[in-house]
């Protein structure tokens, strides 16, 4: 099931960012083109989201399909570089992107590699509001989006309300320091690598301010690694966090 009809912009949709993002849709499979930088660290979002939910659900680290039986809901899917490989791994996948752009694209794509996958052109509150996806989804992602939004506080409370109960989330995005600003804005998109004006560096969030909107959700931190540059292999796992990093979720024990 897909839906192409145009985002809507209540919610935390930023309509900016949503066209800017939209003029990247036909490019966004190709690995050589203006997102070359998410297919390279499309992997190493993978490999994390692996090993999380290998260690969360006490899988087989060897099965082919982990996230066989379990939904999985891909915010901010773009044109569906997780949302596939979250379905190859088992799950019923739903991707929501705020540009009908890319769902456009993300639908065309999954069709022609056989793969059903739910698309909607739409933001995490809207999606939420019927309340009939509402605490439905084992596991919930969200990659290099939150830097993107208009209201950082209410997008993870949309996110903490599609969590079904035991589930995981997992989120990534850029930390705020120096180097991420040199890094991604100074080099990466002042050389080309990134889209020019993809980035809001005041926008970016350290550890413990997305901590303290996690906490305010009901949701903690249980993990938290860094994804950095190792000139031998490229993006990498890492323990340094200036860059970017990725965070495993999942919803506070109850108070005692």
């Amino acid at each position: 099931m897909a839906s192409n009809a145009a985002p809507q912009s209540t919610g935390t949709i930023d309509p900016a960012e949503a066209a800017h993002f939209g003029t990247l849709a036909a490019d966004w499979w190709n690995p050589a083109g203006s997102s070359a930088m998410l297919h390279k660290l499309n992997p190493v979002r993978l490999a994390y989201i692996r090993r999380a939910v290998d260690a969360h659900w006490h899988g087989d680290t060897r099965a082919l399909r982990p996230l066989d039986g379990r939904r999985a809901l891909d915010v901010g899917c773009g044109a569906g570089l997780l949302c596939e490989p979250l379905a190859r791994l088992g799950a019923a996948v739903t991707g929501i992107d705020a540009a009908h752009e890319n769902i456009a694209v993300a639908t065309a794509h999954a069709e022609g590699q056989g793969l059903v996958i739910d698309y909607r052109a739409t933001g995490i509150e809207s999606l939420m509001e019927s309340g009939e996806l509402a605490g439905t989804f084992d596991l919930v992602t969200s990659m290099e989006v939150i830097e993107h939004v208009t209201d950082p506080a209410q997008f993870i409370r949309g996110l903490a309300d599609a969590l079904a109960p035991g589930g995981l989330m997992i989120l990534s995005t850029p930390n705020r320091t120096v180097a991420s600003k040199i890094a991604m804005i100074t080099l990466a998109e002042g050389l080309g690598r990134i889209p020019k004006g993809t980035h809001d560096w005041n926008k970016f969030l350290n550890p413990d301010e997305l901590e303290a909107l996690l906490d305010d959700a009901g949701l903690q931190i249980t993990d938290r690694t860094g994804i950095g540059f190792d000139p031998r292999f490229g993006l990498v796992l890492s323990a340094n966090e200036a860059i970017n990093y990725i965070v495993t979720v999942v919803r506070s024990a109850p108070s005692a």
